[in-house]
């Protein structure tokens, strides 16, 4: 990280310093009067995460902005798992915001789109959005002056759990890992009833003075009615709630602790090519990318594709492994800190973005680009790309792109020649399976900064 980033760090761990400067939603009829005048010092924008401020299962370029930020401000996002109803008394239950977003009886639900697909649930009857996408994002946060073509620098300066609301569970936080029917294992079980998908709750402590969670319980997901009476055989619509009484919980994981790596699964800006674009496919935008590394102390970089950018973030972790191999991590909720920054096209030469046009993430040790099946499904794969994409991903494909974004890295950021970055990344880089249950498959490319000279 750079200096400025490790300043941002030590403002992070000061935020309540900044309370007097908070903004709390966009207040402004229009961007061009939101921008007019930029602020002398950075203000702290705070987004609380309700039913009026979540946006759930896609990114949208036509998204009204929660706040509109300069260059240089910080945000705090409240984040909310899309999981919370796997355990409600645990993940809802006297929460406020949660109770509102997971709101849901015989007559509406507290967010009723849920995915990019129909309203009228005319494809599979699952509901509003088909669950064509199922991250509870925060957002959008509108970067003023920001334009097609400029890339937009995220910083993560904090992460904190979000604690129980629930009085029972009180200085406890929780998560949920879900063994579904789009993980890889799933047609590859070897023990009965084969088919089968299964819950494992996790207890995680919200202070941070452990650093690892525990399991709760796990139970198989039997089918669920919900509340608008339609019935789900399989983990198909986000924020079913589960009848606690239809489920048979059992021990789980004895003894085993797992290492917290708090950090955003779903992280990106609104994508150009359509109204509605489904939330779990990453892409060139971010999004979806599932990666433990977009946590404090990352910065992500994002090429922006349309005005403003419209940054989201969602889909928070406490932990996971490379490859999310069972189809989720565990999802918990959490509350992050970030700060912006604008890098303009026309300064962009010279500098680590640029011809940037992937997501990348810098820590302070390593460089780590992104690769997918597609580089960008979107328009790789025209009109039906959002439900081509689910089956043309491969591992290989997404390989060769990890291998070309670090080739383009080495060669236009450190200078070297094709033959040089070659060798370089046989010898010294580390590609590894990202995820492979998010629609486009992905591989990262990690390089560590130490191996060049420090002038590099």
């Amino acid at each position: 990280m750079n200096e400025l980033g490790k300043h941002a760090t030590a403002v992070g761990k000061c935020v309540t310093a900044l309370a007097g400067t908070v903004s709390l939603m966009a207040g402004a009829a229009t961007a061009q009067e939101a921008c007019e005048t930029a602020p002398d010092t950075p203000v702290h924008h705070y987004i609380p995460a309700n039913a009026d401020t979540v946006h759930w299962g896609y990114f949208s370029k036509d998204r009204e902005p929660q706040v509109y930020a300069h260059s240089g401000d910080y945000v705090t996002l409240e984040t909310l798992t899309h999981h919370a109803n796997d355990d409600a008394a645990r993940m809802v239950q006297g929460d406020p915001g949660a109770e509102s977003v997971f709101a849901w009886d015989a007559e509406s639900k507290g967010v009723d789109r849920r995915g990019a697909g129909p309203m009228d649930a005319s494809i599979h009857g699952r509901g509003a959005g088909e669950g064509f996408g199922v991250h509870i994002l925060t957002g959008p946060v509108y970067v003023c002056g920001a334009e097609p073509g400029d890339v937009l620098e995220v910083r993560i300066l904090d992460m904190d759990p979000r604690p129980s609301g629930n009085p029972e569970y009180a200085g406890k936080t929780f998560g949920s890992n879900a063994a579904a029917w789009w993980g890889f294992h799933y047609n590859d079980q070897v023990e009965e009833p084969k088919g089968r998908e299964v819950i494992t709750i996790y207890e995680i402590d919200p202070s941070g003075e452990r650093n690892w969670a525990s399991a709760v319980h796990k139970y198989q997901w039997t089918p669920q009615t919900d509340p608008y009476g339609v019935v789900h055989e399989m983990i198909d619509y986000p924020g079913v709630p589960v009848d606690s009484a239809s489920v048979e919980p059992r021990p789980a994981l004895p003894g085993v602790r797992i290492p917290i790596r708090m950090h955003f699964g779903t992280m990106g800006l609104a994508p150009l090519e359509a109204d509605y674009v489904d939330s779990v496919p990453p892409s060139y935008f971010g999004g979806n990318i599932d990666n433990w590394r977009i946590g404090k102390g990352g910065t992500m970089y994002y090429p922006v594709a349309v005005p403003g950018a419209l940054l989201s973030a969602g889909d928070p972790h406490a932990a996971q492994g490379d490859s999310e191999l069972a189809g989720t991590a565990i999802e918990t909720s959490l509350t992050g800190l970030v700060q912006v920054i604008l890098h303009k096209a026309e300064d962009h030469e010279g500098t680590i973005v640029e011809g940037l046009d992937y997501p990348l993430l810098e820590t302070d040790s390593e460089w780590v680009v992104h690769g997918f099946s597609y580089a960008n499904y979107l328009s790789e794969l025209g009109e039906s790309a959002q439900s081509d994409i689910y089956g043309k991903s491969s591992i290989d494909n997404a390989m060769r792109d990890a291998f070309r974004k670090m080739r383009s890295f080495l060669m236009t950021v450190k200078g070297l020649d094709e033959d040089e970055a070659v060798s370089l990344m046989s010898v010294a880089a580390d590609f590894g399976v990202t995820q492979v249950v998010d629609g486009n498959w992905g591989v990262h490319g990690v390089i560590d900064k130490a191996i060049f000279p420090a002038a590099n």
